[in-house]
């Protein structure tokens, strides 16, 4: 039988949505769902005479990102023409940059199985203009939106040290909650803000030899489920293809595949352009770009702390699980409250559950982060702090969290208001407690013999007590009382 052996090895291209309020290079607005080539100028119809200026705020978000992924920023950097022709292209040429990108050299690292990171080399991070958008639904032909054409885009491209589909997939997320947490993109894949294009292929030991497969290319993912079964598949195609035909890098040439999402297939799409094909050099209508101290370390005071490190700080200082930690982490306005919260004195684990439990879900429905729900972290620790103390039931607590988000009441006036406060004072429970056992001698009698009607005599017992006070008795006490009386 022959000896196959293989591993996978997988670079990533990442596109990314700068949050600016214009284009890269002139002042049409960024809106989605704008009606068609309304959003549009001279400048990005790439009109005869029109000229470029630069978007300094999304140069900005380029270099704090490229800092945030550890890359040496570039002191000095130039914009370069990157020549081909596509109908949602008006000038025939984006304005990207080639040999001069405004980060290199850094890493990420990414959480992998049994609670470890993985560091990821960063290649480069650079800016240039998207494309507008080709419409194949109107018939027998097609349409242009120019709107898009000009968004600023910035382009990270790993090394390719990623070995699995879930590598990959998990480098994307810790991707998306850097952008977010920075502030530089919404990074919403809906709307197209982040797309991830994933070069893949296989170093394969058979027989004592070792080959590599052709590199394949799968072009504008918007998903996180679309990257991962994209990369499987792929890696699953090019070990049936080599199998079979024995083709490898030496003898195939570099691929672009798109993504059937429907059949979840890779679909060869053409043969892979190489850099000199798209014939670059200098735009000479920019000025480069020349980055001093002073300003990169204006742009540097802006990081914040990032989403993996604020993810093993919850876990280490606050006791959560990775799981709920990484929740949290998500998205900053949450992790901001959560932390908060807790420093104002709620106990972490029931903030946690306070949030991930009710908090997520009110928050989606009304299409918000928690943050913006209108419950300040100062009032939730005081809510926490009842259900903790025994003033609050668990249930009673989230009710009150509820219409916390619909008043700024403390929650102690809420509970009041809604008749949710605990019932602790033993003398006043006593009494309730002997009534319930002078009117159930059987249950009493069931609850005494130790056997198996014992813990459902006992329960009934209990409920019968909540019963009576209207579910506002303290079940730690009324436990205690039954306990005593019952001498078991």
């Amino acid at each position: 039988m022959t000896n196959i052996d293989y591993k996978i090895i997988v670079g990533l291209e990442i596109h990314v949505q700068m949050a600016a309020k214009t284009k890269m290079f002139c002042g049409c607005e960024l809106a989605f769902a704008a009606e068609p080539n309304s959003k549009v100028c001279p400048v990005c119809l790439g009109l005869p005479g029109a000229l470029p200026v630069m978007n300094r705020k999304a140069v900005e978000f380029a270099i704090l990102t490229a800092t945030a992924l550890n890359c040496k920023v570039a002191e000095f950097t130039k914009w370069d023409r990157k020549s081909y022709y596509y109908p949602d292209l008006p000038k025939n040429y984006q304005i990207s940059q080639y040999d001069l990108p405004i980060g290199s050299n850094g890493f990420i690292e990414i959480p992998v199985p049994g609670g470890a990171t993985k560091k990821i080399r960063i290649r480069r991070v650079h800016l240039e203009e998207d494309a507008g958008k080709n419409i194949h639904t109107a018939g027998p032909f097609s349409q242009v939106d120019l709107n898009r054409a000009g968004t600023p885009l910035m382009e990270i491209v790993t090394e390719p040290d990623l070995n699995n589909a879930e590598e990959v997939k998990s480098l994307a997320i810790e991707l998306q909650r850097i952008v977010r947490f920075l502030g530089v993109s919404e990074a919403d894949m809906q709307k197209g803000h982040m797309r991830f294009e994933p070069n893949v292929n296989l170093h394969i030991k058979k027989d004592n030899n070792e080959y590599k497969t052709p590199i394949t290319e799968v072009k504008n993912l918007n998903s996180f489920k679309a990257l991962e079964k994209s990369v499987a598949f792929e890696a699953r195609r090019q070990l049936d293809n080599f199998l079979e035909t024995g083709e490898c890098l030496q003898s195939g040439n570099k691929k672009t595949f798109g993504w059937d999402d429907i059949k979840e297939v890779t679909v060869l799409q053409r043969e892979k352009e190489e850099a000199h094909d798209y014939r670059y050099f200098p735009d000479p209508d920019l000025v480069p770009v020349v980055v001093n101290e002073k300003w990169l370390s204006q742009i540097n005071s802006r990081i914040c702390e990032l989403p993996l490190g604020m993810q093993k700080r919850f876990v280490s200082d606050y006791s959560l699980s990775d799981y709920d930690a990484g929740v949290l982490t998500s998205d900053k306005a949450t992790a901001d409250f959560f932390d908060s919260s807790v420093k104002a004195g709620g106990d972490a684990k029931r903030i946690c559950n306070f949030i991930t439990q009710t908090g997520l879900k009110i928050a989606n429905e009304k299409g918000c982060s928690v943050a913006e729900l209108g419950v300040e972290p100062d009032r939730l620790a005081e809510l926490a702090k009842m259900a903790d103390s025994g003033q609050v039931s668990a249930t009673a607590a989230v009710t009150i969290f509820v219409e916390m988000t619909q008043s700024k009441e403390q929650p102690g006036r809420i509970a009041e208001k809604l008749n949710l406060i605990q019932k602790s004072d033993a003398g006043e429970l006593e009494k309730i407690v002997d009534e319930v056992i002078a009117a159930n001698p059987q249950a009493v009698e069931d609850a005494k013999s130790g056997d198996k009607k014992s813990k459902k005599a006992h329960g009934f017992l209990m409920g019968q007590v909540m019963q009576k006070t209207k579910g506002t008795a303290n079940p730690q006490v009324v436990a205690k009382i039954l306990a005593s009386k019952l001498k078991i």
